[in-house]
């Protein structure tokens, strides 16, 4: 199986299933010279994690990683990072009777098709579950980030019917997206969505909705203007998550219906205070401690008075706000009986047994939020190779 590795420079390699014996992270690329220990990686993996409240699989992983490699005495030395993350509480007897049938909306037969062998416990490889290795490469990939100044948040702003409308992306903090096990920053709306999910779940089904990703204090000049484009690895690599049906930036889809003139945001002169980082200590990233990662070659202090370009304009970010949504399917497992066949082609009927989400959103935001940051750190440190100093 190909395909298991994110990145370039910064590079994030997975390997594991739902019902083995656990999964490993290998961290590639990262400079030495960080302050790093498990305590900066489980608050994501704690949002993250099954188990949180009655919105979420009840299944009950403590989900804290072991650090292998990479770290000596509190600080990484610029080796691979090892982590590896113990399964403990899987019930792979409640996938022993459908073991021959496809689940639908399931990868079962795309991997019988491809591989003509696929592990039918809890979905093998193509768990959600994975994504313990993701947001643990994220937290790492924003302990980074902070050094330059970039705060990467997302939060919930629809489950079903419930919308909730952000008018500032930029304005909304942490401590708003917390507050609600919904992870939407809007009270009563968090509360709306909360009551819909409840019913869902009585109602044996599952529900979808959209998270919204936003990345602020992003310089401009990152990106590859052709194949690797800002963008595009954005979206790839939200695309990549469990359950992510659809990918937009900026004004997204609202673009088809407008016109050149109400789309274009115009430059203005920037009066912001600067907002540059000071640099918190030297590491492979900043050869010279006074030094960031990235300083653009051409930087008036200019800015767009509007931000429908989403932050990107030719693949290339624009020092605005990264702003980024992504639809997410209703959780395939349900249960309730289903129409279906067997490997063999027989009509047949299915009841996925095991803990499932009713609605992945609340946990989904820490995995949006990571592949955010992968893609930044990747891109920050290939902005080095784009020019000669001086």
């Amino acid at each position: 199986m190909a395909g298991n590795t994110f990145g370039k420079l910064f590079r994030v390699t997975t390997a594991g299933v739902s019902h083995g014996p656990g999964y490993l992270c290998i961290i590639d690329g990262c400079p030495a010279g960080l302050e790093l220990s498990v305590a900066d990686l489980l608050p994501d993996l704690a949002r993250r994690k099954p188990g949180q409240s009655k919105l979420t699989t009840q299944r009950d992983e403590q989900d804290t990683p072991e650090i292998w490699s990479g770290v000596f005495e509190g600080k990484t030395d610029g080796t691979p990072i090892g982590l590896l993350f113990r399964n403990s509480d899987q019930r792979s007897g409640d996938y022993g009777d459908i073991k021959d049938k496809y689940r639908p909306g399931h990868a079962d037969f795309t991997f019988d098709a491809k591989y003509g062998f696929r592990d039918y416990r809890g979905g093998g490889r193509t768990s959600a579950r994975e994504t313990v290795c993701r947001v643990a490469a994220g937290a790492v990939a924003k302990k980074l980030l902070a050094r330059e100044g970039i705060r990467v948040l997302g939060y919930v702003t629809q489950v079903g019917d419930v919308k909730a409308e952000i008018a500032d992306p930029t304005a909304v903090t942490l401590e708003q997206v917390e507050a609600t096990p919904i992870r939407c920053p809007v009270p009563e709306k968090a509360a709306a969505m909360i009551e819909l999910i409840d019913a869902v779940r009585k109602d044996r089904d599952s529900i979808g909705g959209i998270c919204e990703l936003v990345a602020v204090g992003v310089p401009p000049g990152l990106g590859e203007p052709i194949f690797d484009k800002l963008k595009a690895d954005l979206g790839k690599a939200l695309l990549s998550l469990p359950a992510v049906l659809g990918f937009e930036y900026g004004a997204g889809f609202a673009v088809a219906n407008m016109r050149g003139s109400e789309n274009n945001d115009v430059y203005v002169p920037d009066e912001r205070p600067s907002t540059e980082p000071e640099a918190p200590g030297a590491t492979d990233l900043s050869p010279d401690c006074n030094e960031s990662v990235w300083k653009p070659q051409h930087n008036p202090r200019i800015r767009t008075e509007t931000n429908r370009h989403g932050g990107m304009l030719g693949g290339i970010s624009s020092g605005e706000p990264v702003v980024c949504r992504v639809a997410i399917k209703p959780t395939s497992s349900i249960p309730r009986s289903q129409r279906t066949v067997t490997r063999t082609g027989e009509p047949t009927e299915i009841l996925v047994k095991g803990r499932h989400d009713p609605c992945l959103l609340p946990r989904f935001v820490p995995m949006g939020e990571a592949m955010i940051a992968l893609v930044l750190i990747d891109h920050l440190m290939r902005a080095r190779t784009s020019r000669l100093s001086g």
